[in-house]
């Protein structure tokens, strides 16, 4: 497994709001909550806790980890879901794009079997999900909801066709874009290539729309976004962003690409990694970001000499050796960018992106999935009520599954 967020910082951040010439914290601050306590547990008791992007996956398949060993060393397992009230996980189907580019969807067929066969493995706890419908329906049978999102339009290798297959195979979302330009259109880390999103991308928007398979548009470029908007007849998703405002990340999304994701609909999901949302870790880490992708190189080529690819375990011990000095935020950060969000966007187009065993940092007080109640509380504390905060952890991306699943029926597959 890559940790795949490594190398992708810039500068900037802004936590106050200014109106009119004033100074202003964000709504969310203005709400005094006469019981916070009461008001999480009521959320943590009746909400479906959704979250968008996990990369378990990998483990799964390189490692043979299994969701229910009760000593993992991973983010999400089935005990810490449980702890933290989690009702759905989306996993990510994520192939590296240096992977090699005849076996890109090989890969990725892998990875979708590896979480089947969880699912099957434990299927008195879990059950797959294809539908906003199905979440619920396992909600009331008291099991985790499993779906899945291809991460990277990489990994259909320019086949429309291959679309098709991942939907029949649980697919319910598709990043167009990962670190790399693809076939599709730009991506946030990489020089524009397309100006955009492609031909082949629009025809990627259209027959997802068709599928009632979810657009996200986490990773792709600002331009790449606003041309998905003017493609897509359904909302779309952002499974793992943050708010560019607070943290000026390119994966980021801008307060004027809220406000139109928001008129389009959709929803976007907070990313959780440190880098994503504090400008003070991210500075920090462009000093260092040379040495460790220079041992990390080494490790990697060393573990090819052997016939081996660097473990996720192995790859995280090294960064947390080489990261132990930054100013690792509280995570309480991502409830500012919740915040942030919640202000220029609306309540209703929030959610929850974790982006969980996929990154080399993770806020304290958010070490994995178990300290999700953590963040609730939190957000109580902070004026949001329970009905806020059963839509930010889980009405909000049922709602536009729902919206996306009518565009299907209304624009049916024509093969």
């Amino acid at each position: 497994m890559r940790l795949k967020h490594l190398g992708r910082h810039a500068l900037t951040g802004a936590l106050l709001v200014v109106c009119g010439g004033q100074a202003t914290l964000p709504l969310a601050y203005a709400r005094m909550p006469s019981d916070p306590g009461g008001v999480a547990a009521q959320a943590l008791s009746r909400a479906i806790i959704i979250d968008t992007h996990a990369d378990t996956p990998q483990a799964m398949l390189e490692e043979g980890y299994d969701l229910g060993d009760l000593h993992s060393p991973y983010m999400i397992s089935i005990p810490k879901m449980r702890a933290g009230h989690l009702g759905a996980e989306f996993f990510s189907i994520w192939v590296d794009p240096a992977w090699h580019k005849e076996d890109l969807i090989h890969r990725a067929l892998d990875l979708i079997d590896a979480t089947h066969q969880q699912v099957a493995r434990h299927s008195d706890v879990l059950g797959m999900a294809a539908t906003a419908d199905d979440i619920e329906r396992l909600h009331r049978e008291g099991k985790i909801a499993v779906l899945m999102g291809v991460e990277g339009g990489h990994q259909i290798e320019g086949d429309l066709r291959v679309l098709d297959i991942f939907y029949r195979l649980g697919v319910r979302y598709m990043t167009l874009t990962h670190t790399k330009n693809d076939e599709l259109g730009d991506s946030s880390g990489d020089q524009p290539g397309w100006k955009g999103l492609s031909p082949l991308g629009r025809q990627a928007v259209e027959r997802m729309n068709q599928l009632g398979m979810m657009v996200d548009i986490s990773h792709v470029s600002d331009q790449t976004f606003y041309d998905a908007l003017a493609v897509s007849k359904a909302p779309l998703i952002a499974s793992h962003s943050s708010c560019r405002a607070l943290c000026n990340a390119r994966r980021n999304m801008t307060d004027d690409m809220i406000r139109a994701l928001a008129k389009n609909g959709g929803v976007m999901d907070i990313n959780f990694y440190s880098g994503f949302i504090s400008q003070d870790y991210q500075d920090g880490f462009a000093k260092i970001e040379k040495q460790v992708e220079g041992r990390l190189a080494e490790a990697r080529a060393d573990a090819a000499k052997q016939g081996k690819r660097l473990s996720y375990v192995e790859e995280a011990q090294i960064m947390r050796q080489l990261t132990k000095d930054l100013p690792i935020p509280s995570y309480t950060a991502i409830a500012d960018h919740i915040d942030h969000a919640v202000k220029v966007g609306g309540i209703d187009h929030v959610g929850l992106g974790s982006d969980f065993d996929g990154v080399d940092s993770i806020p304290r007080g958010m070490e994995d999935a178990s300290k999700i109640p953590g963040l609730v509380q939190e957000l109580a504390r902070r004026g949001y009520s329970e009905e806020d905060l059963e839509k930010i952890l889980g009405g909000n991306v049922l709602r536009v599954m729902r919206q996306v699943e009518r565009v299907a029926l209304q624009t049916p597959a024509t093969h």
